[in-house]
C-alpha cells in the first residue's frame, strides 16, 4: 500500500524517454543511479489512482491521472518560496524512485494532474516530454512570427517544435543528422522545415538556404552533441536567445567575442512545471490528432528491450508500453 500522501496508479501507458535510453546503455551521466539500484524505470506514463494512502485528500481511487514525475520536498525553503524545481532533495519517479515500467507505481499524491476521462492514455504517456518542450519554449520566449531552429528531433526536439507552432512561430526548422524517420515526425508535428545535415555541408549554409538568409529569433539545442552551441550561435540574431536542453558528455566552447558583440544569450532549460503540465492536459484532450504522430510504436511491456533497441536504433520516435496488453 502508498506511504502518507501517496497513491498507487496502476499504470495504462508509459513512454521510453531518451533519459531512459542513456540509462539502457549506461551513460556516464547516470552513474547517480547506481547506489539506487535494482530500480525500475519510467517517468513519462498516465493511469488510474487505485489505492490512497493516509492523509490525501486531493484525488480519489478511480481518478484519471498523469503523475509529474520530479517533485521537491515541499519542506524546504526553495519549496516554501514557491520554487520546487530547486529543492535540492527532490526526487524523481523512475530515476530516483521506482517508475512506471511496471503494473502499478507508486507516486506523491500532490504530483497528479487530472486527465479528462475521453483522453488517449496512449497520449496521456506524452504530457512528461510536452511539457518539457513547453517549459523551453518558455525559457526561449518563443512568441508569435519568430523563425526557431531546433537542434535535434528527438522527443523534446519535437515537443519543442510542436510547441512553437502551437505559439504561432512563423518557421520552426528542425535538424537531424541521418535521422530520416525522427526528421519526417517533426514534420507531421508542426515544423515547416526540416534538414539533415548528413546530406550537407554545413549547418549555416543550409539554414540560410531555408530561410532566405534570415537568422533565427531563437535556437534549441536538443542534441546533447558539444558543436551545437557554437553551431546555433552562428545562426543566431543579435540579441537572440540559445536555450540548451541537451545533456552533454563532454565540454562545449564557442567564440566569445562574437557571442558578445552580438549580445546573445545562452540559457538552459530543465524539466517543467505545473501550469504547463494543465495546458498541455487540455491540448492532448481537444486536439489529440495534433500529437498522435509522436508514436511510432505501442508495444506490451514484456517486449520492452524491443522498444529500447529501436530507440537506440533510431527507427522510432516514440514507443509506448502498455503495462496492461
Amino acid at each position: 500500500m502508498p506511504g502518507p500522501d501517496e497513491v498507487m496508479v496502476e499504470v495504462l501507458a508509459a513512454g521510453i524517454c531518451g533519459s531512459d535510453v542513456h540509462v539502457y546503455q549506461w551513460g556516464s551521466h547516470y552513474d547517480f543511479m547506481r547506489e539506487r539500484l535494482p530500480l525500475t524505470l519510467g517517468h513519462e506514463f498516465c493511469g488510474r489512482v487505485a489505492a490512497l494512502g493516509p492523509g490525501v485528500t486531493n484525488v480519489s481511487v478511480g481518478d484519471f491521472v498523469a503523475p509529474m514525475p520530479t517533485m521537491g520536498c515541499l519542506k524546504c525553503a526553495q519549496c516554501a518560496a514557491g520554487f520546487p524545481l530547486r529543492c535540492p532533495n527532490k526526487r524523481t519517479v523512475g530515476l530516483t524512485r521506482n517508475g512506471a515500467f511496471a503494473r502499478f507505481v507508486h507516486v506523491p499524491a500532490v504530483s497528479c494532474i487530472p486527465l479528462r476521462d475521453n483522453t488517449d492514455p496512449v497520449l496521456a504517456a506524452l504530457l512528461e516530454p510536452l511539457c518539457v518542450g513547453d517549459n523551453a519554449l518558455d525559457v526561449g520566449e518563443v512568441g508569435f512570427g519568430d523563425t526557431v531552429l531546433v537542434l535535434g528531433p528527438g522527443t523534446i526536439g519535437q515537443a519543442i517544435a510542436r510547441g512553437a507552432s502551437w505559439r504561432g512561430a512563423s518557421r520552426v526548422v528542425v535538424v537531424g543528422m541521418d535521422d530520416e524517420a525522427r526528421l519526417r515526425t517533426a514534420k507531421l508535428l508542426g515544423a515547416t522545415d526540416t534538414i539533415d545535415l548528413a546530406r550537407e555541408k554545413s549547418l549555416s549554409e543550409a539554414f540560410f538556404s531555408v530561410t532566405g538568409g534570415r537568422e533565427a529569433d531563437v535556437v534549441f539545442e536538443a542534441t546533447g552533441h558539444p558543436s551545437s552551441i557554437s553551431d546555433g550561435l552562428n545562426v543566431l540574431r543579435m540579441d537572440g536567445i540559445l536555450v540548451a536542453t541537451g545533456i552533454h558528455a563532454s565540454l562545449s566552447s564557442f567564440e566569445v567575442t562574437r557571442f558578445v558583440r552580438r549580445r546573445q544569450q545562452i540559457r538552459a532549460a530543465h524539466g517543467s512545471r505545473r501550469s504547463g503540465w494543465e495546458r498541455m492536459a487540455a491540448h492532448i484532450a481537444n486536439a489529440p490528432q495534433d500529437v498522435r504522430p509522436f508514436v511510432s510504436l505501442e508495444l506490451p511491456l514484456e517486449d520492452a528491450i524491443e522498444g529500447f533497441q529501436k530507440c537506440v536504433d533510431r527507427e522510432a520516435s516514440k514507443v509506448i508500453l502498455l503495462p496492461q496488453a
